[in-house]
């Protein structure tokens, strides 16, 4: 189990970014959130086995069609296991 933080740059918010991760997470048997940020970034944190969130990761690089990433900022870190599900946060 690993845990990893990201945040994607580009134009990521508006184009049903937050939703499509939360659909793609769901289906890797993720947890975890997907939110906007205030500067126009997309910040993720998501659980699970490695190799799903691998996937996950690659995923965000180029996100839901109307999407541009122009960057995915990638931190591991330590699993926490306090994350009920796969949620999108206001």
């Amino acid at each position: 189990m690993d845990r990893v933080h990201l945040l994607i740059r580009g134009r990521v918010q508006g184009v049903w970014f937050r939703q499509s991760t939360k659909e793609q997470a769901i289906r890797l048997g993720l947890k975890g959130w997907v939110r906007n940020l205030p500067d126009g970034r997309v910040e993720a944190v998501a659980e699970g086995n490695r190799p799903e969130l691998e996937k996950l990761i690659e995923w965000c690089r180029n996100g839901p069609p109307l999407a541009r990433v122009d960057e995915v900022e990638v931190e591991w870190r330590k699993p926490e296991k306090d994350l009920p599900g796969f949620t999108v946060a206001f």
